[in-house]
């Protein structure tokens, strides 16, 4: 692992403007996650004890913004020894600045806000399947995969396998294949909730009332000398549950004309 600089991230960006940038955007945002709704957090535990770096999060996704700030919000908890709550939050005078998070780049760079969210610890990667709304076919930007090797090497990386929000999309293989070569410690979360009491972008609640779920399970057991890239990603999508035997038991339909009928109300 290089040496860390004590003074910028990864990237260069100076930590004492992430230090505010998470500050303010955790102020602003704890209500959303401890007031209007309430986040069920589990399984933090697992992550006591994990190393500075090399630590992979692999979640499902529900909306742009909000499932990274609960995270962001979850990750500085428990950098203050907070395990399974987020209800103190003089945790954010002192958050993980070494965390990062892989977002598509059309999607970072929409808005002064967006561009907040990038300077708080986003690799921004250019998807490789959809771009504007279309579907496209392109090689990776190696470039962009370097980014990613950087922010492992020294933090914590969030990534979600499907490269959407919709639910059970199929992942993606290259995170699998990053998986494999990189050999990182790999800790699957759940997160459920997040779409019915937010909006898509994750901006604006939608419904108040709600508990949204975040679970963070133990560490995948992977033999990296062993299993193929496809193996990998089929353990991953099993551990974030979507997986299309998982699909069975989501009735997709159904959240959706509850969804419908909130609307209604509004």
């Amino acid at each position: 692992m290089a040496k860390k600089n004590i003074f910028v991230d990864a990237f260069g960006t100076p930590y004492f403007l992430k230090r505010a940038i998470i500050f303010t955007l955790g102020m602003i945002s704890y209500r959303r996650f401890n007031g209007f709704n309430k986040l069920k957090i589990t399984g933090t535990e697992n992550l006591l004890d994990l190393p500075d770096s090399n630590v992979l999060f692999v979640s499902n996704h529900q909306t742009y913004f909000a499932d990274v700030a609960a995270m962001y919000h979850v990750s500085c908890a428990v950098n203050n020894g907070y395990l399974n709550t987020i209800k103190n939050p003089i945790y954010l005078l002192n958050p993980k600045v070494d965390f990062y998070y892989v977002a598509a780049e059309e999607t970072m760079n929409k808005g002064i806000l967006a561009r907040i969210f990038k300077i708080a610890g986003a690799v921004t990667v250019k998807r490789t399947w959809r771009a504007k709304g279309e579907n496209v076919q392109r090689n990776v930007d190696l470039k962009e995969v370097d980014n990613i090797l950087k922010a492992l090497d020294n933090g914590w990386v969030i990534t979600f396998p499907q490269g959407t929000t919709t639910a059970f999309a199929q992942g993606r293989k290259g995170t699998a294949t990053l998986v494999k070569n990189q050999k990182p410690i790999v800790i699957p979360i759940k997160i459920n909730g997040f779409r019915r009491a937010f909006d898509k972008k994750g901006l604006l609640i939608k419904k108040t009332g709600v508990e949204p779920s975040m679970e963070f399970k133990k560490p995948l057991d992977i033999n990296y000398e062993t299993e193929s890239s496809q193996q990998i990603l089929t353990k991953i999508m099993n551990a974030i549950e979507q997986s299309q035997e998982f699909n069975v038991l989501y009735d997709y339909d159904e959240e959706q004309k509850i969804i419908k009928e909130e609307k209604k109300k509004i």
